[in-house]
């Protein structure tokens, strides 16, 4: 078959391709630590589980409406409302089976072709894909480590033309743990105003924050009616393989996603959503459990990677992932982490997989025991520094 010109303009994400060759190593017999992969290593939560098996047993499984069950929407609705300080009502809400079909739907909804999209760069790679695959042109800024892995704002502002018709911002940040600061969110709020533009918010990782609070975009002033949330269950509440997140936007735009989901996932899975409603609802000490442990690693890994020669890792504010710059060690971001796989064992991923400007580090995510990470810490360590000889 003859594929559309389109599909040569759609990438990956390299995790998963890490993955499988970590996995293809394993089955030869070889020890490897998994760093690649951005999910938690926990259980769901024994009350999510119960609620997820009881709505079976209770005949959930059959079609429900495209934007999501009016329980779970009600639920999110006053979850987003109390968390970001804002109003949200369920008609705002669209329920997906996971957070990509936002990023998708938002990009395709609001980008012609030869539109231009912003987004952060090293950042989360679907976003480029989806730019590219549909048309648009992929505007990257840059996420400086120097402020903590955030943009320049004025960088931001000279990126802005025209043609731009939608920002890409996320935090806390994958692959960087890098967290936006209040006032930046302020002032790139007034840019989106004074430009007319969209905002897609992805806040997957806004309950997965070890200092200070979550702010969101979406509460400044002139915000609330161009800004698109998007949240989730799989990191907050190790739900990956349920497969759910949504997003909060203008009502209005919310029924054109709600059409575009009708046109492509017909709706999310009953169960799964009944499931999400005890999430939000039920009790949150398994999250507030989740979150320490992962502080706790954090604090390992960071230490870690700074004691090994020609490596340096600033200290993430969110998420589970460290972005060490290895620039010292005198090789590039791909072959080291070919190395560290093949050589030493350890599967982590280029910073290159996140874009361009993430050349020169690597990401690890420390959603693995602290046994697994200290065992990766001592074979990075000596691998690193034989090479350096």
């Amino acid at each position: 078959m003859k594929l559309a010109k389109r599909m040569s303009r759609l990438g990956t994400e390299s995790a998963f391709e890490v993955l499988v060759k970590a996995r293809a190593l394993e089955a030869k017999g070889k020890d490897v630590v998994h760093l690649e992969i951005g999910e938690p290593d926990f259980d769901t939560p024994a009350n999510i589980v119960r609620a997820g098996a009881e709505a079976l047993q209770g005949g959930w499984t059959h079609y429900g409406p495209s934007a999501g069950l009016p329980d779970l929407r009600k639920a999110i609705a006053d979850y987003v409302s109390r968390t970001r300080g804002i109003s949200a009502s369920p008609d705002q809400v669209v329920v997906t089976p996971g957070g990509k079909p936002i990023m998708f739907y938002a990009i395709i909804a609001l980008t012609d072709e030869g539109d231009e999209v912003i987004y952060p760069n090293p950042g989360f790679p679907i976003y480029e894909s989806v730019i590219e695959f549909i048309g648009g042109v992929p505007v990257p800024v840059r996420l400086h480590e120097s402020k903590g892995f955030n943009l320049d704002v004025e960088e931001l502002r000279r990126k802005i033309t025209k043609k731009t018709k939608l920002l890409i911002l996320n935090s806390p940040q994958n692959p960087t743990g890098g967290v936006t600061p209040k006032e930046d969110l302020e002032e790139i709020a007034r840019l989106a105003v004074e430009h007319d533009l969209a905002v897609l918010s992805d806040e997957i990782y806004c309950e997965i924050l070890y200092e200070g609070e979550h702010h969101s975009i979406a509460a400044f002033d002139g915000m609330a009616e161009r800004t698109i949330i998007l949240d989730g269950f799989s990191k907050t509440y190790a739900m990956t393989g349920w497969r759910m997140g949504y997003g909060v936007m203008p009502e209005a735009f919310a029924a054109h996603v709600a059409r575009l989901m009708t046109n492509t996932n017909s709706c999310t899975a009953s169960f799964t959503q009944r499931a999400g409603i005890e999430a939000l609802t039920g009790p949150q000490d398994d999250v507030r459990r989740m979150v320490a442990e992962f502080k706790r690693r954090r604090d390992v890994i960071v230490d870690g990677l700074n004691a090994i020669p020609g490596v340096s890792c600033l200290r993430p504010r969110g998420a589970f992932y460290v972005f060490p710059n290895i620039t010292g060690t005198g090789w590039d971001s791909r072959k080291l982490a070919d190395h560290l796989l093949e050589e030493a064992g350890v599967a982590a991923l280029s910073g290159t997989a996140f874009g361009s400007f993430g050349e020169g580090y690597l990401r690890l995510s420390y959603a693995n025991s602290i046994e697994n990470l200290q065992k990766a810490l001592d074979r990075m360590d000596a691998s690193i520094r034989k090479i350096k000889k």
